[in-house]
């Protein structure tokens, strides 16, 4: 893979990460609520089991960002955090609990869970994966258009996904809307 994409790649899912544990740490209440909506673990663990979330997601981030004696283990950690999301979204869809929070909305914005937040977990894990294929042998090295080309992809990358997202987030509005019209 040209090192350029794999950049790309590891930023825009550092940058994913570290906003998401942003949101969780700034209202780490509503994240505590969130994951004992799941029903996942104990009671008495959903504290320290929140806290973990958000600090594997900043490391996670920082992994991608610096690790390079360790090329695969960002990638790879930020796989396992989509991967574990997507399978505790999945286990309560399959219970019958669409209802719950996902915890994923950012403080104040409560979000019930989806399929299609499976699909988007499964989605970025492939991504992350991908972040994990070496780099061409030997690698080239990276000029000044490509940290234009890099920074312009995980703008775009960013702004897509947040789109994404906020459409994702409003098709119940939608659905509702239209079962009211038709």
């Amino acid at each position: 893979m040209d090192p350029v994409a794999t950049v790309t790649l590891r930023a825009a899912l550092a940058l994913l990460l570290t906003l998401a544990a942003t949101h969780k740490l700034r209202d780490m209440e509503s994240f505590r609520a969130a994951v004992a909506g799941y029903r996942l673990v104990p009671a008495f663990l959903v504290g320290p089991a929140a806290v973990a979330l958000a600090g594997g997601e900043l490391l996670a981030a920082a992994l991608l960002i610096a690790s390079p004696g360790r090329p695969a283990a960002g990638p790879l950690a930020a796989a396992a955090l989509f991967l574990l999301y997507g399978g505790a979204i999945a286990v309560n869809l399959a219970r019958g609990r669409r209802d719950i929070d996902c915890g994923c909305g950012g403080p104040g914005a409560r979000r019930p869970i989806s399929g299609w937040l499976v699909a988007r977990s499964a989605a970025l894990a492939v991504l992350a994966l991908a972040a994990a294929v070496p780099v061409a042998s030997p690698p080239r090295s990276l000029v000044w258009i490509d940290a234009l080309t890099i920074a312009g992809a995980v703008a775009t990358l960013g702004v897509a996904y947040a789109s994404v997202d906020r459409l994702l987030a409003n098709l119940p509005a939608v659905a509702r809307t239209r079962g009211r019209i038709a």
